[in-house]
């Protein structure tokens, strides 16, 4: 199809924007787990858009809550005054955590719900008399969103360079170790004493200088990591024992991912934070938020003059009645159909078995699951200086299947409504592209 605008003026976001604009990827419109191209061309969606369409795209209902939230109540300033239905959803949303956490503050993003999380940790110390513990402790291969406070924590190099100072912050150690874990099926056996690391850490620098520890239970743009058995407990001991905040950033495997509605429910640790976006509103409309433990707000607000504001910290969109309303519609969708729980059951197990099969494809020397998410790891040796995640994501987009990559590994992580004859479909298309493309030798 032929188009009648111009591609000049969009810059794109993590996106090699010279070679795209050379032979652009458009998509037209989207309907359950398939995207369409501007030529009609349907496309398996096998990332759930960016980690978020959980159930699916072009839920009507979600987009009926919206124009009837829009002609009631467009917008309204949540500084110094409120609506309804902001109320109604963080009521309904602490539900689905544990019920520690039953506070929330509302972001657009989970760049912006992570920096939210990060200034509450430090205004929670600082509250309760302890301002010098101001430190913050990350992970390698960790994403934690693009703000300056996600980045330092964070540990993706190349989104750190090139930015100038960040904020202090160090990061532990990434729990990846193919020479014991590869191939595991579900969290692998070894690598609990890596959590070792982070009491190690926190005595190097001080007990009495660090604020928080922010970990994704499982990493996703960092290429799919899974934490070793055993290992989140150990954190969550070594914070209590060091009187440590520890935050799960559960962007992505939040809302069902893990076949829970999150990972601390998942795996059995509770957090004192817990940040969450994307599958939030369904991936439809930007919504962030962090769950927090009630004692931590309360401290926070024990130690502010009455009448005075808790935290000089918001958006201008913090609860948006539209993004709330989104994400109600959201909620009943995962409600009624069992959405939150689906990857915990047949078809997760579909899903490790298909995956696994792919363990003889071309490269490939490692493959780790968990509920409906999954990755393949393919051997450096096929780089030989090319680019390989984006000749990797062209090969797939022409054999019918949306992926992401990054370094050499491709993640996966479809929409919770997929069924077994569309996982055949999108792992076929898997390995046709990367039979294709190293089959015969890197070209």
């Amino acid at each position: 199809m032929t188009a009648n605008y111009s591609l000049d003026a969009l810059w794109m976001p993590f996106t090699a924007n010279r070679d795209f604009k050379q032979s652009p990827r458009l998509i037209a419109r989207t309907e359950g787990v398939y995207c369409y191209t501007d030529s009609g061309r349907p496309l398996l969606d096998g990332t759930a858009g960016l980690w978020c369409v959980n159930a699916g795209h072009g839920r009507a209902e979600i987009a009926d809550a919206i124009a009837r939230q829009a002609r009631e109540l467009d917008y309204s300033s949540p500084f110094n005054c409120g609506h309804e239905i902001g109320f109604r959803y963080a009521e309904r949303l602490v539900r689905y955590a544990p019920p520690a956490l039953n506070r929330v503050f509302f972001s657009n993003s989970g760049s912006e719900a992570v920096e939210s999380a990060l200034k509450i940790a430090l205004a929670y110390q600082a509250a309760r008399g302890k301002p010098q513990k101001h430190r913050l402790i990350g992970r390698e291969l960790a994403y934690h969103g693009v703000n300056f406070g996600g980045i330092s924590v964070g540990g993706l190099e190349p989104n750190r360079s090139g930015f100038g100072p960040l904020l202090a912050a160090t990061h532990l150690p990434h729990t990846l170790d193919l020479a014991r874990n590869a191939f595991s099926r579900g969290l692998p056996g070894q690598g609990v004493e890596q959590a070792e690391a982070l009491g190690r850490m926190i005595r190097q620098q001080g007990a009495d200088s660090v604020a928080a520890v922010i970990v994704e239970p499982v990493s996703g743009a960092g290429g799919v990591i899974l934490p070793p058995q055993g290992y989140l407990q150990r954190l969550r001991e070594i914070c209590d024992q060091y009187d440590v905040l520890l935050i799960f950033d559960e962007v992505i495997t939040g809302w069902g991912r893990l076949g829970a509605p999150f990972a601390a429910t998942e795996f059995g640790v509770v957090p004192d934070m817990i940040v969450t976006a994307k599958g939030i509103t369904n991936g439809v409309i930007p919504m962030g938020a962090v769950l927090v433990r009630q004692d931590i707000q309360q401290t926070v607000f024990d130690a502010a003059p009455e009448g005075a504001v808790e935290l000089f910290h918001g958006y201008t969109y913090s609860g948006h009645p539209v993004a709330c309303a989104a994400a109600m519609a959201t909620l009943d969708i995962y409600e009624r159909e069992g959405l939150l729980n689906r990857a915990g059951g047949a078809i997760g197990q579909y899903w490790e078995q298909a995956l696994h099969d792919l363990r003889d494809c071309v490269g490939v020397v490692d493959v780790r699951n968990y509920g409906l998410i999954g990755a393949l790891q393919f051997d450096a040796a096929l780089n030989q200086g090319h680019p390989f995640a984006l000749a990797l994501i062209k090969r797939c987009f022409e054999e019918g299947v949306m992926v992401r990559t990054m370094g050499h590994t491709l993640a996966l992580s479809p929409p919770l409504t997929i069924e077994p004859a569309q996982i055949d479909e999108l792992l076929a298309g898997v390995r046709r592209a990367a039979t294709g493309l190293f089959g015969v030798g890197w070209r």
